[in-house]
């Protein structure tokens, strides 16, 4: 089975619209300011902890800054300009202004909650919240694509440079995980591909992060049931760094040992020349395996720490889904991941409330590997003999 990919209809309905708006100025038959408007209306919900200032509010709902926000706007606002007759109107027969558009949206996606309740808070629809957020989802995807893309050499170089200083890895280039989306699914869509090996139906989402933990690259589309070795292989990552199209970069040559470049990740992950993974627990009878494992473990934990800051900012992602639509949730997580960057591209800080606690796939047992390269191993003894005769460095926490 094939993951999702974007139609090109949809591409091109974009760009029908792009051609179309030539002057995106919006009506001046709008709503007076939304946000004065729901600030008045949710700022006491009960059972919610809201911030009293209006500025950490704003991002208690929103997750972003009202400076990101703004940015954001500028991103879709040319898509998501309303004219009548087509235009979306809210209750009152007023047209929605980006801005309200955008924040529905984000409080969407945000919060996980029901179209009903987003709609309630904002004194529109339920079909008004399905509309809107799913042409934010589409105008995001086509227009914030510079903010996810694999480093040119120039900013790997970076990454690289922040790795060795952070924790000691020479040549690593980021950290791998993978996280399960988890849904219900009508009986006719309901198959063994999608049961996962905790008999809940999901759609795997895979990463790799920088220092950061800006996501460099994501694939999914596929099936929870697969395994995360499986994952990886069927991903054009894993067949671009086959190819040697990526993590291509020089060797280096420190203190007689050779090191490529390569990304690390948990046991679940083949030992390959270009992944890295921990020494399993009967390999570390030396100081020189533990002492590897423990600087691996701590550059690893930066790809499940970006999986448990998406999935807590964006907490649509955490909820169980219910029926959606296979085609279009690749589109869904997509936007989540882009709007993470966004937020670290843009120099947000995100409240320490937001990201989960413990692991971002709570209830998931631990997979083994079982692929173990005869390069990979050679390459990972190197790191790990470099690693002995540097060991007054110590891995950042």
């Amino acid at each position: 089975m094939a993951p999702f990919k974007k139609t090109k209809k949809s591409s091109k309905k974009l760009k029908k619209n792009k051609s179309v708006c030539v002057v995106p100025v919006e009506p001046r038959v709008n709503e007076p300011d939304w946000w004065v408007s729901f600030w008045h209306k949710n700022s006491t919900t009960p059972g919610l902890l809201i911030p009293s200032n209006e500025e950490e509010g704003f991002k208690y709902f929103f997750r972003v800054a009202k400076m990101t926000f703004d940015y954001i706007c500028s991103l879709v606002r040319e898509d998501l300009v309303s004219r009548p007759p087509s235009g979306l109107i809210n209750i009152e027969g007023r047209l929605l202004t980006v801005e309200k558009q955008v924040a529905i949206a984000l409080r969407r996606l945000a919060s996980g909650e029901s179209q009903v309740s987003v709609g309630a808070s904002f004194g529109v629809g339920q079909s008004t919240v399905s509309q809107v957020t799913w042409r934010f989802i589409e105008a995001l995807e086509e227009r914030a694509k510079h903010h996810l893309k694999w480093p040119d050499s120039n900013r790997m170089e970076e990454i690289k440079s922040k790795f060795e200083a952070l924790y000691g890895l020479p040549n690593c280039c980021g950290a791998i995980d993978a996280t399960h989306i988890i849904m219900t699914l009508p009986a006719v869509e309901t198959s063994d591909d999608w049961c996962d090996q905790e008999s809940n139906y999901s759609m795997f989402l895979q990463g790799i992060v920088d220092h950061e933990m800006r996501f460099l690259d994501i694939v999914t589309g596929w099936p929870g049931g697969m395994s995360v070795s499986r994952l990886l292989k069927c991903s054009g990552f894993f067949r671009l760094c086959e190819a040697g199209d990526r993590l291509n970069g020089s060797i280096r040559t420190l203190s007689g040992l050779e090191m490529r470049e390569f990304i690390v990740g948990g046991g679940a992950y083949p030992l390959l020349p270009w992944l890295i993974t921990p020494y399993e627990s009967n390999d570390l009878s030396s100081s020189k395996s533990t002492n590897f494992n423990a600087r691996h473990e701590v550059a690893r934990l930066l790809a499940v720490r970006a999986f448990l800051q998406l999935k807590g900012s964006w907490r649509i992602l955490n909820k169980v889904m219910w029926r959606p639509d296979k085609r279009k949730l690749p589109s869904i997580i997509l936007v989540c991941c882009l709007l993470h960057n966004i937020i670290i591209d843009n120099g947000d800080q995100l409240h320490p409330d937001v990201p989960l606690s413990g692991h971002h796939d709570s209830g998931y047992g631990e997979q083994c590997r079982k692929q173990v390269d005869p390069i990979g191993e050679t390459m990972r003894e190197n790191i790990a003999k470099y690693l002995v005769q540097n060991k007054h460095r110590t891995p950042a926490k």
